[in-house]
């Protein structure tokens, strides 16, 4: 069978292209298996947890009985009540249990206790449940692995809370109670920390049934070199003759490997472009470009990923207005673990914490919130309005004259935003000029912002339009001194870029400042300088 790049649910390493994860398995198994850990595997969606843990059922089978579990497979109804979860838990534990590969006489001893309590009258209670799953540890020939996917289901259920403290009661007296040998469980929200309507009134509460859960500290993102070795393996069955590491690279610093957009990317690449006017000519599919022609039609594409994000920023207004201020304020704020919403953001998988301060996790989620937070202001917007009106004078035989646009936005910017106060300028300029920019090369042009560089003074902003790269700093004017750093600095950024042009828009509060363009040259580079 012929591999293909799977975005849909569990990968497969006979059936999809996908990053070899021999490494992380080591590690989980020497860190937190072997040392009998009971932890949380807690990232964002479509992170990977599920292939992790069946990937860990493989890799641990010969040293573990390994029980694998799956909470969506218990309706909402089976979490009414103990009795109702003991039973369905029961079921599908004995299910699980039945497939291991063991002796058969082994295998019914160890059934034994669990299905004779499932079948009988028994009290169908949490404590009843735990003492024949002690039973079942004690005898077994190998220490048990239970692993739990999906607990999202069961988060806000009272029962699941009780079957967490019936854990913890045994983790803590196995020596003289045995239990299983080590616990996952997977889900995107923290459950060391779960919110819960724990009464029967609107009164809710933050408990911690999950204090004795090692911290999970694995990297599931996946490195450039990972995704090199992964795209040499397509390389060689396709014979695509790409510089793997180059591409690895180039789709790395757009998705800062998050499992999924890396997986999405490349399926578009394979699936796609061959049947786009431009690659299908040229071929040359596994570029740079290809890359960013990908990119492009992944932002454009409604995924689950992208609705996911956009459902939490409504749900949570909090964290919009972070959201909002990192990426159009420059806001610089410090991680904080106990800051409810940078640790909601940060269980979500939409920032990270990059040493000093936060930022959005990758520039696909940045490009994918500019746009929302954008188009929520598009159509109310004047300049934006002027931009979508005269967008033709922008673009001549295919190619985005960068000039001519930031010559315009002078012109219709001083029109509009002129009389506005200094305080407003600089909080909403630079958004002005994105939302003037977008309509312009929305549907054949992509852009980014450089995290790196966006902070409340100065903001980088890379700009793709039909393969060609423009390169823009956008800063706020602080005097003769800072404006010539900031051509400097752009000069060195020209230079990472191997460009020869940039474009600096400066937003100036000097009464006696003279608006408009010229140009300067700097070395070997010429710079085009807008002022308004």
């Amino acid at each position: 069978m012929t591999r293909y790049f799977n975005t849909e649910g569990l990968c497969k390493p006979d059936k999809h292209y996908m990053v070899r994860l021999d490494e992380r398995l080591t590690q989980i198994k020497q860190e937190y298996i072997d040392r009998g850990k009971y932890f949380v595997i807690n990232r964002g969606r479509q992170y990977g947890k599920t292939t992790t843990l069946m990937a860990l059922k493989s890799f641990l089978k010969n040293d573990y009985i390994v029980i694998s579990m799956d909470f969506q497979k218990i309706g909402s109804e089976e979490f009414k009540n103990a009795e109702t979860f003991v039973y369905a838990f029961s079921k599908i534990f004995l299910s699980a249990l039945s497939k291991v590969d063991i002796e058969t006489d082994e295998k019914e001893n160890l059934l034994h206790p669990l299905s004779n309590f499932t079948n009988n009258d028994t009290d169908k209670n949490l404590r009843e449940l735990f003492i024949r799953l002690s039973e079942i540890c004690s005898a077994a020939p190998k220490p048990i692995l239970l692993m739990i996917d999906e607990v999202d289901s069961a988060a806000n259920n009272q029962v699941f809370i009780d079957f967490l403290a019936q854990l913890r009661g045994y983790y803590l007296d196995r020596e003289d109670s045995p239990i299983f040998h080590s616990v996952i469980l997977a889900g995107v929200y923290d459950i060391k920390n779960l919110k819960l309507k724990m009464r029967s009134h609107e009164e809710h509460q933050y408990n911690s049934p999950w204090n004795i859960s090692a911290d999970f500290d694995v990297d599931m993102n996946f490195s450039a070199k990972q995704i090199a070795e992964m795209l040499k393996e397509y390389s060689a069955d396709h014979n695509t003759g790409m510089d793997s590491a180059i591409i690895a690279e180039e789709i790395y610093r757009y998705t800062s490997g998050y499992p999924y957009l890396v997986s999405a990317i490349c399926k578009i690449m394979d699936e796609k472009l061959p049947y786009n006017e431009i690659f299908s000519v040229s071929g040359n599919i596994w570029s740079k470009a290809g890359v960013s022609e990908a990119v492009k039609i992944l932002l454009r594409s409604r995924t689950t990923l992208f609705d996911s994000l956009i459902k939490h920023i409504n749900e949570y207004p909090e964290l919009k207005s972070m959201l909002h201020a990192i990426l159009f304020q420059g806001e610089q704020l410090t991680y904080n673990q106990y800051n409810h919403t940078i640790a909601l953001a940060c269980m979500f998988g939409y920032i990270i914490d990059n040493g000093a301060n936060i930022q959005v996790a990758n520039r696909i989620f940045e490009t994918c919130l500019y746009n929302l937070f954008l188009s929520e202001e598009e159509l109310a917007s004047a300049i934006s309005r002027i931009a979508r009106q005269s967008k033709n004078q922008f673009i001549a035989d295919g190619r985005l004259h960068m000039e001519r646009v930031l010559e315009k936005f002078v012109e219709y910017f001083n029109e509009i935003y002129g009389d506005n106060d200094e305080k407003f300028i600089e909080k909403y300029g630079r958004k002005f000029f994105l939302l003037y920019l977008k309509p312009i090369i929305n549907g054949t042009g992509n852009y980014y912002i450089e995290a790196q560089t966006r902070d409340a003074k100065r903001t980088d902003i890379i700009i793709d339009y039909a393969g060609e790269q423009f390169v823009t700093e956008m800063k706020i004017w602080r005097g003769n001194e800072y404006n010539e750093r900031g051509r400097q600095q752009l000069t060195d950024y020209l230079n990472y870029f191997h460009q020869n042009k940039g474009y600096l828009l400066s937003f100036n509060f000097n009464r006696k400042k003279e608006t408009g363009i010229k140009t300067l040259t700097l070395g070997n580079k010429t710079i085009i300088e807008a002022v308004v």
